[in-house]
């Protein structure tokens, strides 16, 4: 027996001098520097595989090499069990397990007739080149999700007007397990985007580690070989379920190749077999998807065992991280800057944030309920959202404190302060609010009017009031003139005709008032 398998090349040089040339056992070997026992090993081999010279036109090196050498041994040559290498592919997949754990596992159910660690690896790696190029990259469990967009798209029919508008379709694939899902959705917006992904996590029941999306818009903001920019939202989400996101390399579709073969399955085995039907609503066009998509899942493998499903089970189930309490919510995140009047505008409202932020730049978290305001990734405010557009949502203690005592006038407390002083001042009070077109106009002057009490008494106020009332000069200024004069402490009977044109001045045609710069 050869020591040392020879190259085909010396092979059928061995067949061609002993079958043309006619030579003898001894001179063949002395013709190509090999062992006596080489040559009669070789040439025995050849006799049981009834081979002659010249060989096949057909056969090659490889040929005669599977002819020659037969995976089944000669008799008395010793056997070796051929280990399971896909089953050894899928169990590769999982945490922890190597090549060097599967070959003991291998050794010890065949103690007697197994291959050396190195024949191991050297067959497994031989089967592995002999797959589909798609096979080659091992995905551990639970570690990646390749997501991206089907290029067609579904038509869904307006039932009312007939117009038809396309739906995208979204694909998500686990790596190890191939267990795939998709959903239609009207467009390939952020919000649509990350929504899909939501709604993928929820039908695998968990989180990966890696989530690894094509270079769209909604996905990456600038593009980069070594360090992509992934927009904010899309960073919110992956903070949200603790998981990474690694885009692929642009132009590098060996990056995603599992997202590629997943987009043309669903292609081929979900939406070519709904071409002939019409739907009406997204809800009914994705219904359908899902029960095809169940179909999908549990189509037997060609050349690996199981189903996408039963896969899932064994593989990527278990090493899932698990979901949150509560889903993520979308949230469109922008960058504003505090207006003079500490607030910020999102779609054309305007929200408070706290005054010394006058000028800064912020962040702006806006969903479809709330809109929260990030300063330095500190949460500085929080308001329900508004779609009133020119409004304003202000929070009180935003403010200033001069500006929050402003903010705290209103009419009925003016009357309320005015009421307790007494009637006649809660006349006066009315009447300069009904004086001016807008009444946030009076408030300053009721404020000073009001304030009188503490200098001279709520007592002395109200009097003043009433005889300002009485000479139909119910005015701030009028009130202040009594006060300072001390009418308002003198009877009402002994007031001459002289002193009530005095106390009328205010109101001659020839002054202009303090009325008149309003």
């Amino acid at each position: 027996m050869a020591k040392k398998r020879l190259s085909m090349r010396k092979i059928k040089d061995i067949l061609r001098l002993r079958y043309e040339a006619k030579l003898s056992y001894r001179g063949i070997a002395q013709a190509l520097d090999i062992g006596y026992g080489t040559v009669v090993d070789y040439l025995k081999r050849a006799e049981q595989a009834r081979l002659r010279w010249p060989l096949p036109a057909d056969m090659d090196e490889r040929d005669l090499g599977r002819v020659l050498f037969p995976t089944q041994p000669l008799t008395g040559q010793r056997r070796f069990t051929e280990p399971d290498f896909p089953g050894v592919h899928q169990e590769l997949k999982r945490k922890g397990v190597t090549k060097q754990l599967l070959w003991q596992e291998y050794r010890q159910a065949h103690p007697d007739d197994g291959y050396s660690y190195a024949q191991f690896c050297h067959r497994y790696l031989a089967w592995l080149g002999s797959q589909k190029r798609s096979m080659r990259q091992i995905h551990r469990a639970g570690e990646k999700l390749f997501v991206d967009y089907c290029g067609p798209t579904m038509p869904v029919v307006n039932p009312d007007t007939g117009e038809i508008r396309q739906a995208q379709v979204f694909v998500a694939v686990l790596g190890a397990s191939n267990y795939t899902f998709a959903c239609a959705s009207w467009s390939q917006n952020q919000a649509d985007w990350l929504t899909a992904h939501v709604r993928a996590f929820e039908y695998f029941g968990g989180v990966p580690e890696l989530v690894v999306p094509d270079n769209l818009k909604s996905a990456v903001s600038k593009t980069h070989r070594y360090e992509p920019r992934i927009t904010a939202s899309y960073r919110q989400l992956a903070a949200h379920y603790q998981t990474a996101i690694v885009p692929a390399r642009p132009y590098q579709p060996k990056d995603k190749a599992k997202a590629e073969v997943a987009v043309q399955i669903v292609e081929r085995w979900i939406m070519a077999r709904l071409r002939h039907q019409s739907f009406f609503t997204l809800a009914a066009l994705n219904q359908a998807v899902r029960f095809l998509l169940d179909d999908l899942n549990e189509r037997p493998f060609k050349k690996l065992p199981g189903t996408r499903r039963s896969q899932f089970v064994q593989l990527d189930k278990p090493a899932l991280r698990p979901l949150p309490a509560q889903p993520y919510q979308y949230a469109e995140i922008k960058q504003a800057r505090v207006h003079i009047d500490y607030h910020i505008e999102y779609d054309k409202h305007y929200y408070s944030v706290p005054h010394p932020l006058v000028k800064q730049a912020v962040e702006v978290h806006a969903s479809d309920t709330t809109v929260v305001v990030y300063s330095h990734g500190k949460r500085v405010a929080s308001h329900p959202r508004s779609y009133r557009q020119g409004a304003h949502s202000t929070c009180p203690e935003h403010m200033p404190r001069s500006h929050r005592a402003i903010s705290e006038w209103s009419p009925e407390r003016f009357l309320n302060w005015a009421g307790e002083i007494g009637e006649e001042t809660r006349v006066v009070v009315t009447h300069l609010l009904q004086e001016k077109r807008h009444r946030e106009q009076s408030y300053r002057r009721i404020l000073a009017l009001l304030s009188n009490s503490k200098k001279y008494g709520r007592e002395r106020l109200n009097n003043a009031c009433g005889r300002a009332l009485l000479i139909n000069s119910p005015t701030r200024s009028s009130v202040e003139s009594i006060l300072k004069q001390g009418l308002d402490l003198v009877p009402v009977e002994q007031h001459s005709t002289a002193t009530q044109e005095e106390l009328c001045l205010d109101a001659h045609e020839n002054l202009r008032g303090e009325d008149y710069y309003h």
